[in-house]
């Protein structure tokens, strides 16, 4: 749920302008939050979450994250004969790193000869669908610089388009390399009663980079009152090449670590997904099954993903809830590598606004416990600091350990 708050204090650090300045009554300010302590955990790795095999669906999220931060979306519509133009900035601060500014861009609707169309320039998180139990969103625009729009009303479905570069406010691209990717998205496209299908096609084009270009297919349909009333389900079919990522975002160019010039390869993906949500009464849930192919362009092996699992919430009041998150996940190759297998189950006694599964915020008592194979161990023996240098025995799976038990507290709010 969103709560429209007056904030001058926010306009004025944010919006420069006097006229904006002057004007604090239509502020909007959304934003998502999480944080709390983790008391039992490994104290030689300080390993406080984070237990997965490292793929896209893999990271069941409940009491399994450990980390901390503040995402503040501040935005200012105004109307001016009837055409209405928002300015919206987003600073995020996450763990111990810097503010950083998620999104800033400016966005244009009402306009003469496309009403219904809102134009935007920027830097725009244009996040569609997620989720939630796994902390992925399945189609993404990413988070870059560039323009684009959502909304334009074609016969019965809806079009959105993007062209974005390889820059963001917080991270240009390394000289003498550049990118660019183009997402287009058609929505609302009947299918069957209570069906929807939505479709997202991507392209990217590189200079420089170790891989070349890329392009991406996704389709996805939504079911409403599946099996049941009450029940909705959203399958996913998605397949991407080179710097195209599943989701519709860019794949990594160069090494993740901060400073890092090391060029990353493209690579040829695949998904299948299926995620089914409920609520019934106190009762209310969501599940996944996924199954994830990935290979590197300079590779010849290919990772296989899957994932099975869910969370489920029962209210025993209006304010207190009980979930329950179970998840099972294995990673195997296409050569003779052995194949990695972890399992995770969290319960986390919870005090909530109402009964409902996507109430929040949430306060949680958590325990979880998780096991691994040898495989899994030996694969996450160890971590990579910022600077790109591998840290022996500080990984979940350092010294050939196969299990952990976590326990804290903690809250996740969004408004």
């Amino acid at each position: 749920m969103k709560m429209k708050l007056t904030c001058a204090a926010a306009v004025l650090c944010c919006l420069s302008t006097a006229a904006l300045a002057a004007d604090v009554g239509g502020v909007e300010v959304t934003g998502y939050s999480r944080g709390g302590g983790v008391y039992s955990y490994n104290k030689d790795q300080q390993v406080k979450g984070g237990l997965t095999l490292g793929g896209d669906l893999q990271k069941y999220r409940l009491g399994n994250e450990g980390d901390y931060g503040v995402e503040v979306n501040i935005a200012k519509t105004f109307d001016v004969e009837g055409v209405k133009y928002k300015l919206d900035y987003m600073p995020t601060k996450w763990n111990s790193g810097n503010v950083g500014t998620e999104q800033a861009f400016v966005e244009m609707s009402g306009l003469g000869f496309a009403p219904e169309a809102k134009i935007w320039a920027g830097q725009r998180r244009l996040r569609i669908q997620d989720v939630h139990i796994v902390d992925k969103f399945l189609l993404d625009y990413g988070v870059n610089q560039g323009a684009g729009f959502t909304d334009l009303s074609v016969g019965s479905v809806k079009v959105g388009a993007a062209l974005q570069t390889g820059d963001t406010f917080d991270k240009k691209m390394i000289a003498g390399t550049s990118a660019n990717r183009l997402n287009v998205d058609i929505s609302d496209i009947n299918s069957n009663p209570n069906g929807k299908v939505r479709v997202m096609l991507t392209s990217v084009s590189t200079s420089g980079l170790a891989s070349s270009g890329g392009s991406g297919v996704s389709v996805n349909h939504n079911q409403s009152d599946f099996l049941v009333k009450g029940l909705t389900n959203s399958l996913f079919l998605q397949t991407s090449s080179g710097y195209a990522a599943l989701n519709g975002q860019f794949n990594n160019f160069y090494n993740v670590y901060t400073g890092s010039t090391v060029q990353e390869y493209g690579k040829k993906s695949n998904r299948i997904a299926d995620s089914i949500n409920w609520q019934s009464g106190r009762f209310g849930g969501q599940a996944i099954v996924g199954y994830q192919t990935t290979k590197p362009d300079n590779s010849s092996v290919t990772t296989k993903d899957t994932s099975l699992g869910g969370r489920i919430s029962y209210a025993y009041t209006n304010n207190f809830k009980m979930l329950v998150e179970a998840g099972t996940t294995s990673r195997k190759f296409s050569d003779n590598t052995a194949a990695q297998r972890l399992n995770k189950l969290t319960i986390a006694p919870t005090i909530a606004l109402s009964p409902d599964f996507w109430s929040r915020p949430e306060l949680r008592f958590y325990v979880t416990r998780a096991n691994w194979n040898a495989a899994a161990a030996t694969a996450n023996s160890a971590t990579t600091d910022a600077a790109g240098v591998s840290q022996a025995n500080t990984g979940f799976g350092a010294n050939g350990r196969t299990s952990q038990t976590l326990a804290g507290v903690q809250y996740e709010v969004w408004w």
